[in-house]
């Protein structure tokens, strides 16, 4: 398939790091007003060296560029401008549901409170919403709240995004380091939001292997998995039939799902080339996978370029990324009729129905 041809097709954006998508003109003019300096003050060189930077093969050292956005972040211009523009860039790429993610307690200051930083983000993607519906696009965009695995267990930011349900937040989920932090450390937290009847993702399976990926559903009770692509380590491919583990049954029967991130995960070591990347072995067994892109601005990509080199990588088609795509659709977190209604018209008239 051509480019532009799926460009124009819809997608469904569940796992995009609203710190991980700026435009490096926007890092460059935030990174000015509060005296930070910038690795580069021209955009397409500042932008090459966020894909640099983490092209690293670790996860940690990947995480490091995120030092420069999050402080490109820490006023409330700053985070409506930067929702904004990410939702403009999601929907100019063909992005009908985005579910962008970030952690609150990263961007709180003495000007700026948790509750006071949801707002804003809020008010950026009506903003950008608004600016998508102007130019015929249509996408609805909602944020996810994330606590930071490496900190102290609270329920703070769970509470937060509770609060906040009926007004732009439709999830919660933990990111960060995942080797060395577990997500059972978060476990009374997980156990709050199902007595609020309060859906979440968790982070799994990508800088640690099938423990992490256990943790998360058995433990935790996760329906979603940030990545879990480190599943693959329960299926024994050496003889002439996979024989998956029984976790990776249990997901696969579950239809857990995958929020898969390929071109991020060569970057964080998963595999040295997307030919080897364990999506498509899981999508051949009918693991229950969505496409997204994590952090557009550190792996240089857009759903459209996923699209494109999964296509080149495995000879992906229409078919392929409408399952994918229905598919990201059904586990999003938005409601039952939305979902319906987007399915019915948007989805079903992108994909020639």
């Amino acid at each position: 398939m051509q480019f532009e041809e799926l460009k124009a097709l819809p997608k469904v954006a569940l796992h995009d790091h609203l710190d991980g998508g700026l435009r490096p003109q926007t890092v460059i003019d935030h990174l000015a007003e509060v005296g930070k300096e910038v690795p580069s003050q021209d955009a397409e060189l500042l932008g090459q060296w966020f894909f640099d930077a983490a092209d690293s093969g670790s996860l940690p050292a990947y995480l490091q560029t995120f030092d420069y956005t999050v402080a490109a972040m820490r006023s409330r211009d700053h985070l409506v401008r930067v929702a904004r523009e990410a939702v403009e860039d999601l929907a100019a790429d063909g992005v009908c549901v985005a579910e962008l993610r970030w952690a609150p307690e990263q961007h709180v200051s003495r000007e700026l409170s948790a509750p006071e930083a949801v707002e804003a983000v809020r008010d950026g993607l009506a903003e950008g919403v608004a600016a998508a519906e102007a130019k015929g696009q249509t996408i609805v965009a909602r944020q996810i709240l994330t606590s930071m695995r490496h900190a102290e267990p609270s329920c703070e930011i769970a509470e937060l995004a509770v609060a906040y349900r009926d007004d732009s937040v439709a999830g919660f989920d933990i990111a960060g380091a995942e080797d060395g932090f577990p997500s059972t450390r978060f476990q009374k937290v997980f156990e709050y939001l199902r007595r609020q009847n309060f859906p979440y993702t968790i982070h799994a399976g990508e800088g640690a292997g099938a423990q992490s990926v256990h943790e998360a559903v058995q433990v935790c009770g996760t329906r979603r998995l940030g990545h879990g692509v480190r599943i693959i380590e329960d299926i024994d491919f050496s003889g002439d039939e996979p024989k998956l583990g029984r976790l990776a049954q249990y997901v696969l029967d579950q239809q857990i799902m995958l929020e898969v991130c390929p071109t991020s995960n060569l970057q964080t070591g998963i595999a040295e080339r997307l030919e080897d990347h364990p999506v498509g072995r899981l999508h051949e067994l009918g693991f229950n996978i969505s496409i997204s892109c994590d952090n557009r601005l550190m792996s240089g990509t857009s759903m459209t370029t996923e699209f494109a080199r999964l296509a080149e990588a495995f000879g992906w088609g229409m078919a392929d990324f409408e399952r994918l795509t229905r598919a990201a659709l059904q586990a999003s977190f938005l409601h039952h009729d939305e979902k319906q209604r987007l399915a019915a018209g948007v989805v079903a008239a992108g994909y020639g129905h």
